[in-house]
């Protein structure tokens, strides 16, 4: 049945009616929407913090030292019972960073001490032969040097006028029969080596020799023999050395930081390369009392049998010592422990993608572990890989500062500068740069030097090469970031 007018009318504004309360439910904003829109647009980074530099921190935006824009740190509710520097990272991230953990442990540390070592002569049965008188070697039994001579066997004979008058004053001394003086006479013949039989013969013959036969007086190897026949000797001369094989010496050195587990009495062992099957085992003998100066390493003395020969004098040894043990120790893997020279951190794993750098204080360091003497306890768990990325991003917001010199990082002034490098002494890290001028402290330009920050790579400087470089005053002008600068024909090549 046809519509009149007014019902049409009626039905349009029905459809319209619902039609407008549809839209309103699908496009209205909701109440959460807004509520989320409005959370999130309050929230506001606490600082911004240069990309290279993160003690260089400020209230607003704005641009690094060294030209980079500062980047924006928020703080994160769901890392705030961890205290300031804890970070959290999405599942996929840690998977394709490659992030391993390794639970803290408590254990017994054995720590091996491993070094080099030098086979010697044992000094307690290495005789020098000196003479006591000058003269002239008439006669050499002994042709060369690691020949093996027999107690009392002939080592060399000597012509002295010495020799001849003190035989001679012992005649007179006999044929006066003043037992004083012939008493006098023979104790001056056996204080110049002359052997109880020599000295017999020439009382019973009274025949004075004009070359008299010294003998070895120990068996053993012939070791420095430094004279041919006819050389002049005088006492201050060294004609040879025996020594016995049977029992060596081994020298090793020590690095100084390894010094407070050293003592006598440790086990040792010892291979050599030219017998890699076969290990010798023996004790630390004796610690030297001082470190050498110039190596800075403490030298101590290991004593082996040598009974078939096998260790030579002047061998090269690889030497491990076994220290005492240590109980119930704090042990992380090496490799989770970062070390700057002047802090030792590790990052932890809290759970659920949260990480954290700490400081610790390690004790001993063995081939594949470190002790941990401060910082961590068996319910901790720490990053061994990737910890370095993590530990970078830890930082911007942690409580402690990565690089301090003095208790806070407002009393290190600092500036960022440009530069040439004229000269580097690579062995005390000191570079001599020609700088341009610092406006904030209205310094003009200036030539001088600067110590370069422990990890930074010194060899990647050359002189002659420009730089953009910060630096702290401290006890001395210390560089702590450092970088390249592209000459401007570089940078305008790759804007085009």
């Amino acid at each position: 049945m046809p519509l009149n007018k007014t019902t049409t009318l009626a039905v349009t504004l029905a459809i319209g009616v619902a039609l407008g309360v549809t839209a309103s439910y699908f496009f209205a904003p909701k109440p959460e929407s807004i509520q989320t829109t409005t959370t999130e647009t309050k929230k506001t980074p606490l600082y911004w913090v240069a990309p290279m530099d993160n003690n260089y921190r400020r209230d607003e935006p704005g641009q690094s030292p060294m030209g980079m824009d500062l980047v924006p740190v928020y703080e994160d509710n769901a890392a705030d019972d961890f205290g300031p520097g804890a970070v959290k990272i999405a599942p996929h991230v840690i998977n394709n960073l490659g992030v391993r953990t390794a639970k803290v442990t408590s254990q017994t540390m054995n720590t091996s001490i491993s070094t080099v070592g030098y086979v010697q002569y044992d000094e307690d049965y290495l005789v020098h032969i000196h003479p006591r008188v000058e003269g002239w070697i008439d006669k050499l039994y002994v042709k060369a040097a690691g020949n093996p001579v027999q107690k009392d066997a002939p080592l060399y004979q000597l012509y002295s006028p010495q020799l001849v008058n003190a035989q001679e004053e012992f005649l007179i001394a006999l044929k006066r029969n003043n037992q004083a003086l012939v008493t006098a006479a023979k104790e001056r013949l056996a204080a110049l080596q002359l052997s109880a039989g020599f000295i017999k013969e020439l009382e019973k013959n009274k025949v004075v020799k004009q070359s008299v036969t010294f003998y070895a007086p120990q068996s053993g190897v012939v070791d420095g023999l430094k004279v041919r026949e006819g050389f002049y000797v005088k006492p201050g001369t060294t004609l040879m050395s025996i020594g016995k094989p049977e029992q060596v010496w081994v020298e090793a050195e020590i690095f100084e930081r390894d010094t407070a587990l050293i003592q006598s009495g440790l086990p040792v062992s010892m291979t050599l390369d030219y017998l890699p099957s076969r290990q010798w085992t023996g004790v630390v003998e004796y610690v030297y009392p001082a470190l050498d100066a110039k190596t800075r390493t403490l030298r101590v003395r290991l004593k082996f049998d040598n009974a078939d020969l096998a260790l030579k004098p002047n061998m090269f040894a690889q030497v491990s010592i076994l220290a005492d043990s240590l109980d119930n120790a704090i042990i992380v893997p090496k490799e989770s422990v970062i070390r700057t020279g002047k802090q030792d951190r590790v990052v932890l794993a809290l759970g659920d993608g949260q990480f954290k750098s700490i400081e610790v204080k390690i004790g001993r360091v063995d081939n594949g572990q470190i002790e941990i003497i401060k910082g961590l306890t068996t319910e901790d768990v720490v990053v061994t890989s990737a910890q370095f990325l993590i530990d970078s991003e830890s930082s911007k917001s942690s409580d402690f500062k990565r690089m301090s010199h003095d208790s806070t990082a407002s009393s290190v002034s600092s500036a960022t500068v440009n530069g040439v490098i004229n000269h580097i002494d690579r062995q005390s890290r000191i570079l001599n740069i020609s700088r341009d001028a610092i406006e904030k402290w209205q310094r003009p330009a200036a030539t001088m030097d600067f110590l370069l920050a422990d990890g930074i790579d010194i060899h990647a400087l050359n002189p002659a090469q420009a730089i953009n470089f910060t630096f702290e005053v401290r006890d001395e002008l210390v560089i702590t970031a450092i970088e390249p600068v592209k000459p401007a024909s570089d940078n305008a090549h790759s804007n085009h």
